[in-house]
């Protein structure tokens, strides 16, 4: 029976994967990240499908290996589990969290393909944002009318409403910006230190 589309997904460590990935485990790998986050730094042979445009039928209808279980990856691992949900949602339930997403990956040491995004990552783009939109809001309160203290206090409240369900709305605007968008290789360029037979 499939599970849910609210079901949780069965994860797994990143080090747990690059084994797998090691000793030649078929799988297919996933990143559901912006352009310019893929470009900035990605999984070796994973394959770029970014959250907004992911089209689950249509990806499963063209992977590598039908049968086998699809990592699925984003930045820190919330747009993976929307990933998942979406996938579910049409009754396959072949996928797997990658625990952390990319930067898990990066912080445990293994390789990374880098390339260069002139565009800041997403989660610093929210920042810049959040930042700015609270810092005018409380100096116009300041200023005089302090009705434009609502301004911070739903930038706050906005936040800890991401914080707490791990969905960031401004985020998801801001992903689907023109900027957000670029024209990157669907596969990165193998990377001779992990294994391809979850990748090809």
């Amino acid at each position: 029976m499939n599970p849910s589309p609210t079901q949780k997904a069965s994860s797994i460590a990143p080090l747990e994967l690059q084994q797998r990935i090691l000793t030649n485990q078929p799988g297919d790998l996933l990143d559901v990240r912006t352009a310019p986050e893929y470009t900035a730094a990605h999984v070796p042979n994973v394959t770029l499908v970014p959250l907004d445009s992911l089209n689950p039928a249509e990806f499963l209808a063209n992977r590598p290996h039908p049968t086998a279980p699809l990592y699925v990856f984003c930045q820190a691992g919330g747009r993976a589990a929307k990933a998942i949900d979406k996938f579910q949602a049409i009754g396959f339930d072949g996928c797997v969290l990658v625990e952390g997403g990319t930067q898990a990956w990066i912080d445990a040491g293994l390789p990374v393909t880098r390339g260069t995004s002139k565009v800041l990552p997403l989660m610093r783009q929210v920042q810049i944002v959040i930042g700015a939109v609270s810092g005018v809001g409380a100096a116009l309160a300041l200023a005089g009318d302090k009705r434009f203290a609502l301004i911070p206090l739903v930038t706050g409240a906005g936040l800890l409403f991401a914080g707490l369900t791990g969905t960031c709305g401004l985020a998801l605007l801001l992903a689907k910006m023109p900027w957000n968008h670029g024209d990157v290789s669907k596969k990165s360029v193998s990377n001779p230190k992990v294994g391809a037979a979850c990748c090809n």
